[in-house]
């Protein structure tokens, strides 16, 4: 198994991880996902995966989440997951996939536990925050 990123370029925090990953030496496979969009089947697969439900990937903040009703708890999953097919933004981001798990990588470092290889270099957050160093 490759890992994997679900990345989203405008946002920093997707940024970071990536960088933390390549710093271990590691070329990812990137997926752009706001390009290619997501399946239900993907989505689904990546939550199992990950632990999450739909709502606890959802993202709330500059998504048209709120615009669409879907803060209301009593939204369900199978309305979110719609949502999150025809509105890839909807998904939080980064999701990583590795031989040691799926997880939703916020903050930039829960995609630690993750990696398979140790970081050949320090890593630092676009603020300057450091990440780890090896």
């Amino acid at each position: 198994m490759t890992t994997v990123i679900h990345h989203n370029p405008d946002c920093g925090t997707s940024r970071n991880v990536l960088a933390v990953i390549r710093a271990t030496g590691t070329d990812p496979v990137v997926v752009e996902y706001l390009q290619t969009g997501w399946s239900r089947p993907q989505l689904q697969a990546l939550f199992a995966a990950a632990d999450l439900s739909p709502r606890a990937a959802l993202r709330i903040s500059k998504s048209p989440a709120e615009d669409l009703g879907l803060l209301d708890p009593t939204v369900s999953d199978n309305a979110l997951l719609d949502a999150m097919v025809a509105h890839p933004i909807l998904v939080n981001r980064p999701i990583v996939c590795t031989p040691k798990g799926v997880a939703l990588c916020r903050p930039s470092e829960a995609v630690l536990p993750l990696l398979e290889k140790p970081l050949t270099e320090a890593v630092y957050k676009e603020d300057g925050t450091l990440i780890l160093a090896p």
